[in-house]
């Protein structure tokens, strides 16, 4: 029996289709098999660099690709409520705690240590402060997942089954306590991906490697909320010629330059660029 999937391509609205984001969304829709479902989903809580012309046209590119997706697309910006009824119940499960570090004083506060993904490992600073305060100084403070009262809940740090690898052990305890509100939108990606690829009953999660890492903190809230576990398959990036990761800046790269340029839909979509990385789908 051939089996299928329910997966997703969710870009973030913060600048225009490149060619990163036509492989992500090639990747997503190999994923889901034959007989499986491929969805878009627009992740734009970000309301200052997220813009109403940048969703506009990444829907115009990926219809002129033949990569729309023909079930109903979801944009975040639109459940917000959604998002902080989540807050909500971990705060009055006593998960979550207000943070008033700067950035500078977690940077002095961690000594150097990083967390899987890269970050600042944050050790707990405020974690044991009696405050209950959304504000201070007139300005909103951010809430962070206490992970060390977490993980004993769960009695276990969570693992996730990736595609082509097998069963993985989460390190989730390596990033310490991670933000779930964010001072400038209230909301962080970790709370609005995972209750989203919950609540659209995703059960093979897409995505490039640079989230690899964040599995381990999205299985965490999973199995504190009861949302069910998905299969991951993340895939290689494309990247500068630097070496950096391919940014959402207008260039070489660029899905709406490349049409301009006199590129059809289909020469696109077997770019050179995107050849190698797709070789292992």
């Amino acid at each position: 029996m051939t089996l299928s999937f329910r997966t997703r391509f969710a870009p973030s609205p913060t600048g225009y289709l490149h060619l990163g984001h036509v492989l992500s969304a090639l990747h997503a829709r190999s994923m889901a098999g034959e007989a499986g479902a491929y969805h878009v989903r627009i992740e734009d809580i970000d309301g200052t660099r997220c813009r109403p012309d940048y969703v506009m046209g990444l829907e115009e590119d990926l219809r002129w690709l033949g990569l729309w997706s023909g079930n109903e697309v979801r944009q975040q910006s639109q459940h917000v409520e959604e998002y902080r009824a989540v807050l909500s119940e971990l705060k009055i499960r006593g998960l979550l705690y207000p943070c008033f570090c700067t950035r500078a004083e977690i940077g002095l506060a961690s000594e150097g240590r990083l967390a899987p993904d890269g970050s600042f490992f944050y050790p707990g600073t405020c974690r044991n402060k009696a405050c209950d305060a959304e504000h201070r100084d007139g300005q909103p403070v951010l809430w962070r997942l206490d992970m060390a009262r977490a993980l004993d809940i769960l009695q276990e740090e969570p693992g996730w089954y990736e595609y082509g690898q097998g069963r993985l052990a989460g390190r989730a305890a390596s990033f310490g306590d991670v933000v779930l509100a964010r001072r400038d939108t209230g909301l962080s990606y970790h709370l609005c991906v995972t209750h989203d690829d919950a609540l659209q009953n995703f059960n093979r999660v897409t995505r490039g490697m640079d989230l690899f890492e964040a599995t381990s903190v999205h299985r965490v809230l999973q199995a504190l909320m009861g949302w069910a576990e998905p299969e991951y398959a993340h895939h290689s990036l494309l990247m500068e010629n630097d070496g950096r990761k391919l940014s959402k800046r207008d260039g070489a790269m660029g899905v709406r330059l490349l049409r301009q340029d006199g590129w059809s839909a289909q020469a696109v979509l077997r770019h050179p660029a995107l050849k190698d990385a797709r070789g292992s789908w």
